[in-house]
């Protein structure tokens, strides 16, 4: 693993930045069609409820709501492009999965073309007038986190829409306009409410504050509205049809930004600073992505402001001096020898992103790329770190060419977000990471949508003993992200072989690390790693999902040094895996039982 970029796949990408003109409308369009009895909604309870994958030998969407996952499904259909289907998938994802992601929010895309992979940035940029201080108290210590979180002092620029469009005009087969009719339709006529987002309303602590989103979610008791209320949202097929007929720059440099800034600005305790201008400037951006080879395999990530890339390539480079196969799971249990491996790369992995990555249009990698960070030697010598007994919290390492000192970061990154994944008719892919950041964002919502409240995924602190840290606030700079959406090819063949990511905050590295290692090196189908119990080290505990491991593996990690925490890994796992059945090859899409979604495909 000795490149960042897979020459042989072409995957050295022109990087791209500049605001999206409106789309063509010459394309043709296709037809939504109401999907009978899924359109009132999903049934699955909250909770784990086991799923035994999909199948499919065209095209395929998997997503974190059926209703979603239709309208992407119906688009693929109609013979429109894996951007396409993202794109409407998201509409319809902001309308009936609000707690997660939205048009109010940022998102992160892998596509592939059949040739060329690419990384699109749609990360939200903090405003102009930010400072460093942004989420500090007068005596310059960071504030309580919800006191940042609530209102509009974490609203940054949202970037989701630009980024499709930007995405859209270069892979985009459907007229722009029609992709919007799922989600107008559903918001005009109502979808009823599911069990798992009266769940979270049932949770949830803040929302309430903000009276448009009280009166659309909540009962006059302030009780959630029950599951199976229709709810209807005409203030966002509004807006939807704005965009619709006028492109993103309908959001970004019309009435909606204006009612954004007028919203952040007004809250009654803790007004924020973005404004229409900020949102006008937004630009969506091409990146080259973090591609690296483990084993038979080559894997594709996305590369900063996402640290998801880097960490799961650092994670594998290391366990590739180790015999991590060697302890597949065994009727769905996990080994102690196995968590206890694949914990203490997660460690070191962590350990280097909470040091090193940042924003790299701010703060430089070590030796400005993500070389020294990927180099084989470096990943032995912290894989040689690792004993029979665990190292507790792990140091940043001194990669090849780092000159510069930083501070530790001290952002938590919560994990309410929602993962997809498309494949199209022509083979092309789109793997997309999609967030409003915390549950409901910074809980302010405005005209049927909310406002993420991604700026406290900045360190709140600035400085340590070590020097500044890299992931601090500064004007338009984009918050880190752990956010991971990855394809993995066949290093022999480089065909397409697996669409992975999920929702999680910081977690989102160990999950999708759980299923390129359950596939990979333990020879599990897809849904099975989806399904196996969530576990790793973001460089404190060891985590372990509550309710999916045994007393004896805990019992056996505590014999190894680990400080063991059972706790909730809501994690929202999706992806597709080409399979062959009886010689042929088709797709296998899965969907994490923690979750509501379904894979769809002909």
């Amino acid at each position: 693993m000795t490149s960042t970029k897979l020459t042989a796949l072409a995957f050295a990408a022109v990087l791209v930045a500049g605001c999206a003109t409106n789309p063509p409308t010459a394309a043709p369009g296709f037809q939504y069609q109401v999907p009978g009895s899924a359109y009132k909604a999903s049934n699955v309870p909250a909770g784990y409820t086991e799923k035994a994958g999909w199948t499919a030998k065209k095209f395929m969407v998997a997503a974190a709501n059926p209703l979603a996952v239709d309208a992407g499904y119906q688009v693929l259909k109609a013979g429109g492009s894996a951007v396409d289907a993202a794109i409407a998938t998201q509409l319809v994802l902001t309308l009936v999965e609000p707690q997660s992601s939205g048009i109010g929010g940022g998102a992160f895309m892998m596509h592939f073309d059949g040739s060329t992979v690419k990384a699109f940035d749609g990360r939200e940029t903090a405003p102009a007038s930010a400072t460093d201080k942004l989420f500090q108290t007068a005596n310059g210590k960071a504030m309580p986190f919800y006191e940042g979180v609530v209102g509009g002092r974490s609203v940054g620029a949202p970037g989701v829409l630009r980024m499709l469009e930007l995405a859209h005009q270069q892979y985009g087969k459907l007229n722009w306009a029609s992709l919007f009719a799922p989600a107008i339709k559903l918001a005009e006529d109502g979808f009823a409410l599911s069990p798992i987002l009266y769940k979270t309303l049932q949770d949830e602590k803040y929302l309430k504050t903000d009276a448009g989103a009280a009166a659309y979610f909540y009962q006059p008791d302030g009780q959630p509205k029950a599951v199976g209320t229709i709810l209807k949202n005409p203030d966002y097929a509004k807006a939807l049809r704005e965009i619709a007929a006028g492109g993103a720059d309908a959001f970004y440099k019309g009435r909606i930004a204006k009612d954004i800034e007028t919203k952040v600005k007004s809250h009654p305790t803790n007004p924020g600073g973005l404004t229409a201008q900020d949102i006008a400037g937004y630009q969506a951006k091409q990146r080259a992505p973090i591609c690296s080879d483990y084993k038979a395999w080559t894997v594709c990530g996305m590369p900063p402001p996402s640290s998801g890339g880097i960490a799961i390539a650092q994670m594998l480079g290391m366990l590739e001096t180790k015999d991590i196969r060697a302890y597949a799971p065994q009727n769905g249990a996990l080994s102690a020898g196995g968590v206890h491996l694949f914990s203490e790369v997660g460690r070191l992995a962590y350990a280097d992103r909470g040091r090193y990555v940042a924003d790299t249009d701010f703060v430089p990698l070590p030796g400005n790329s993500a070389q020294p960070l990927l180099d084989k030697q470096y990943l032995a010598a912290r894989a040689a770190l690792i004993t029979d007994t665990s190292m507790g919290v792990a140091q940043a390492g001194q990669p090849p060419a780092m000159k510069l000192a930083w501070g530790k970061d001290t952002s938590p990154e919560l994990p309410s977000t929602s993962h997809m994944a498309i494949v199209d008719g022509d083979g092309h892919a789109v793997s997309m990471t999609t967030t409003v950041e915390d549950i409901f964002g910074s809980r302010l919502m405005v005209d049927g949508f909310i406002l993420n409240n991604e700026l406290t995924d900045f360190s709140f602190d600035s400085v340590d003993a070590n020097g500044p840290i890299a992931n601090r606030v500064q004007p338009n700079k984009r918050p880190r992200s752990s956010m991971a959406p990855t394809l993995v090819f066949d290093k022999g063949t480089k065909n397409l072989v697996m669409v992975i990511g999920s929702p999680g905050g910081s977690a989102i590295i160990n999950y999708v690390a759980k299923v390129l290692v359950g596939t990979m090196d333990w020879g599990l189908n897809l849904q099975q790693a989806i399904s196996l119990p969530n576990i790793g080290s973001r460089n404190g505990p060891t985590e372990l999902e509550q309710g999916r491991v045994s007393p004896a593996l805990i019992d056996a990690l505590k014999a190894k040094g680990h400080n063991v925490r059972v706790m909730e890994l809501p994690s929202g796992l999706h992806g597709l895996m080409r399979i062959q059945v009886h010689g042929e090859e088709i797709w296998f899409g899965g969907a994490d039982p923690r979750k509501e979604g379904i894979a769809m495909g002909d």
